[in-house]
């Protein structure tokens, strides 16, 4: 019974330190690009978008579709960027101990 009840205080530090990582993640800001630098956009970790810089030279009023396809893939890359460092950090948290396949934790 006492395994059990240890078993117990480790879920509950695990769930502590988890809440506080999303806390953390929601903190940070995370760049994703394309057009080689031409269009820019920051995502926090929770992978809500935060900002988008684009290049005025980028902008022709008949050619939107160019812009959309750039805006699209660096939202795209920033969003790539944020997966890979919640993945960081979920492997720190837990020393290395992978998820069944398939399984994802909430952010």
């Amino acid at each position: 019974m006492k395994n059990l009840a240890q078993m117990m205080k480790q879920a509950q530090q695990m769930q502590s330190k988890m809440a506080d990582m999303q806390a953390e993640l929601e903190r940070q800001e995370i760049g994703g690009q394309s057009g080689g630098g031409m269009v820019r956009v920051t995502l926090n970790g929770k992978g809500e978008m935060r900002g988008i810089k684009i290049d005025p030279a980028l902008v022709q009023p008949d050619d939107v579709e160019v812009l959309e396809d750039l805006i699209i893939a660096a939202t795209n890359d920033a969003k790539a960027k944020v997966e890979a460092h919640m993945a960081e950090e979920m492997q720190k948290l837990t020393g290395g101990l992978s998820l069944p396949p398939g399984m994802k934790l909430p952010f």
